[in-house]
């Protein structure tokens, strides 16, 4: 009979196994919530610098970063074409054909939505909803979406236009190169 008693505590409805899971809740739900706080950290560096550019760290970038830094292409109609050498540096996004005039293009991977109000000028903004910190997911009818609570963003100036959201998509830096969308520091 003393080899039954002997069962390990997992194998006994009883108190020990209770308790072990609440601690394992508890230690999961800790970790979820460290993931996405933390989760935040990259959000906001991706707002910075790229993965290889040179110079200043991600603080310098941050979603604070100073308005007068030019966040469109050139102001002609037409994507910069011009000589290569001349040509805005950073992490390519996408093609610029990818992002429609009036609309725009979520690269999900970069954490950006990159938009096109009017022929030419491209603008870019924070993936990441402000509501709740969800991704954004798509940009339909002139307005950047965020599918978890419906929150709507205008294309031209990531501002709220409906939805729980209250603050405004973080500005991030983008430039036409040659035929790419780049994300520039």
């Amino acid at each position: 009979m003393s080899d039954d008693t002997m069962a390990p505590p997992t194998s006994q409805p009883g108190a020990e196994p209770d308790g072990l899971l609440r601690d394992r809740r508890s230690v999961l739900r800790c970790a979820a919530i460290a993931a996405m706080v933390g989760a935040s950290a990259p959000i906001l560096a991706a707002c910075g610098s790229g993965d290889s550019t040179t110079g200043a760290g991600p603080t310098t970038g941050s979603s604070s970063g100073p308005t007068s830094a030019p966040t469109t292409a050139p102001s002609s109609s037409a994507p910069t074409t011009g000589g290569s050498s001349s040509a805005p540096s950073g992490k390519v996004l996408g093609a610029v054909s990818d992002v429609p005039v009036g609309g725009g293009k979520v690269f999900a991977d970069a954490k950006v939505v990159v938009t096109q109000p009017t022929a030419g000028q491209f603008k870019g903004f924070s993936a990441v909803c402000t509501h709740q910190g969800n991704p954004i997911g798509s940009v339909e009818g002139g307005q950047i979406i965020c599918p978890f609570h419906q929150s709507h963003f205008s294309i031209t100036d990531g501002s709220p236009v409906s939805g729980p959201a209250q603050t405004p998509l973080p500005a991030v830096n983008v430039a036409v190169s040659g035929t790419n969308v780049v994300q520039t520091a």
